[in-house]
């Protein structure tokens, strides 16, 4: 008596099984089994969005796997760091907003950027409830030093596209932003 075939005994040997996938095969096998199997409709949105978590994912980690590690920094103590250099001195709540974190997250990374001597937290002269996050000296000379190694490394990641490209990428990924009024999107802004 054979057993039946499992979906993951049917997949084995076919050019698109497990094994054989990159990204972009994956992309395609998964859009042709949910519309095929599953029926959803939506493909070429899966695929904007799974493309855009990609690169956003390569970018993110090539950066702070190249820059901010070796100098014994997060991804997300580099952003806290570079929100409150350029917009600074702010209310915890205001550098989450802008760094896209948690108004948990900017306290505890302050915490520990303030214990490194990077940053400062003292009293709001307006609300005594509140602080100011700003940098020392030695956090804004840091952000100077690293940021020459960053913005390199950026370059080298948009010089894949011509000027125009990346001008016209900035304004896609806006309105993908910004453009969201249909449903009730979540998330810290």
């Amino acid at each position: 008596m054979a057993a039946k075939s499992t979906r993951d005994e049917q997949d084995r040997g076919r050019p698109d099984a497990a094994a054989d996938l990159d990204f972009w095969s994956f992309v395609a096998l998964a859009n042709r089994r949910l519309a095929e199997e599953y029926g959803f409709r939506h493909q070429l949105a899966t695929e904007v969005l799974l493309t855009l978590n990609r690169a956003s994912d390569l970018v993110t980690y090539d950066l702070e796997a190249a820059v901010h590690r070796p100098r014994g920094r997060s991804w997300s103590a580099f952003r806290l760091m570079f929100v409150v250099w350029l917009a600074g001195p702010l209310e915890p709540r205001n550098a989450a907003r802008l760094t896209g974190m948690s108004r948990a997250a900017v306290s505890n990374l302050g915490k520990s950027l303030v214990a490194d001597g990077l940053l400062d937290r003292t009293p709001d002269e307006r609300d005594g409830r509140s602080v100011q996050l700003s940098l020392t000296g030695a956090g804004h000379a840091e952000m100077v030093s690293v940021f020459r190694e960053h913005n390199e490394r950026e370059f080298g990641w948009a010089g894949a596209l011509t000027e125009a490209e990346q001008r016209i990428l900035v304004l896609l990924l806006d309105k993908l932003i910004t453009g969201h009024d249909g449903f009730d999107a979540r998330g810290r802004r």
